[in-house]
């Protein structure tokens, strides 16, 4: 696509948003039933694979994003957290938190690799594409743990001074991420492996959700003092808070809509409209169901995927805007 046209499709879904305004109206599309027992971590949309990944206690369901069809599972991952995709690789990476280890599988195959040994209690984890690396948030040893994304090496170690939560990468030099208990969000220069800035988030407290507006430098962060706050990438000046549910624990960013999410454990994602970089209304609390704090957000299909347990029966809801 060339660069006037994506042009005119961000101009056309800014339009769209616009004239929706308060009106932006998601509502439950599907559910999704899914084999086997246990909590919901993190959900990975593997946007150009089309698959959406799921953590599931002691394993990682898969579906197909498009026809939310699951179509495998990876097993043998306990404490699963999250998953990173390195598409480019052709490798997925598993935090498995109570192995103290990742689990590489094959993207086409889903078939688990040797796993790797890394920190206490890995949690998070992304792929960072400015290095080619995966991070991974390791909240018992209070540092990242960086791998190879291309062959699992060992690649070197972040300390913190606390634990991580979620991180996102600007993909230009500098990874974003959040200590719970300190309450700060870091700036770390991913070339040195060094804690560039520290930025503390009063009134905020114990941040664990993190998103980023790459053309605006903003970062989107959830509060479990029940705070949806906004800050400047480049400074860490705090520029806007609004309130928002309990137990936040995910969130995310469409640049093309200029919607945020964030979605809160007593059953709720939170969804603000970008009306400037400093300035956001909150134009629709989404019913999900109570205990779901974790979401992953599709930007295809703009779809909202919300892991669920109700009376037991395991299942994924999907919310869309589409009639």
């Amino acid at each position: 696509m060339n660069s006037r046209l994506a042009s005119l499709g961000a101009l056309l879904g800014l339009f769209a948003v616009a004239a929706l305004g308060a009106a932006v109206n998601y509502s439950l599309a599907k559910k999704v039933a899914v084999p086997g027992a246990g909590g919901w971590d993190y959900v990975s949309v593997d946007e150009a694979g089309r698959r959406v990944y799921i953590s599931h206690a002691t394993q990682v369901d898969v579906l197909d994003a498009d026809s939310l069809a699951l179509v495998g599972t990876i097993p043998n991952t306990p404490g699963v957290h999250g998953i990173a995709i390195a598409s480019e690789f052709g490798r997925g990476y598993i935090s498995a938190g109570r192995a103290d280890a990742v689990v590489p599988f094959d993207l086409k195959t889903l078939k688990p690799l040797a796993e790797i040994k890394v920190g206490k209690k890995p949690d998070a984890i992304i792929y960072e594409p400015f290095t080619k690396r995966i991070y991974v948030m390791n909240g018992d040893s209070n540092n990242i743990t960086v791998l190879n994304a291309a062959d699992g090496a060992p690649a070197g170690t972040i300390n913190l001074g606390g634990g991580p939560e979620f991180a996102v990468s600007d993909g230009r030099g500098s990874l974003y991420v959040n200590l719970e208990e300190q309450n700060e969000t870091l700036r770390i220069d991913v070339n040195t492996l060094k804690v560039k800035d520290r930025w503390a988030l009063a009134p905020c407290a114990t941040p664990t959700s993190l998103a980023l507006d790459k053309e605006n430098h903003r970062l989107f962060v959830g509060c479990r003092s029940h705070h949806f706050a906004v800050l400047s990438a480049d400074t860490g000046k705090l520029v806007f808070t609004a309130p928002i549910g309990e137990r936040v624990d995910a969130g995310a960013f469409d640049s093309t809509t200029r919607l945020a999410y964030v979605s809160t454990g007593d059953g709720k994602v939170f969804v603000f409209h970008q009306d400037s970089p400093d300035a956001y209304s909150l134009v629709q609390e989404i019913a999900t169901h109570p205990g779901s704090k974790t979401m992953g957000y599709d930007p295809k299909t703009r779809n909202v995927i919300v892991p669920s347990s109700d009376n037991g029966a395991m299942q994924v809801l999907v919310f869309s805007t589409n009639p």
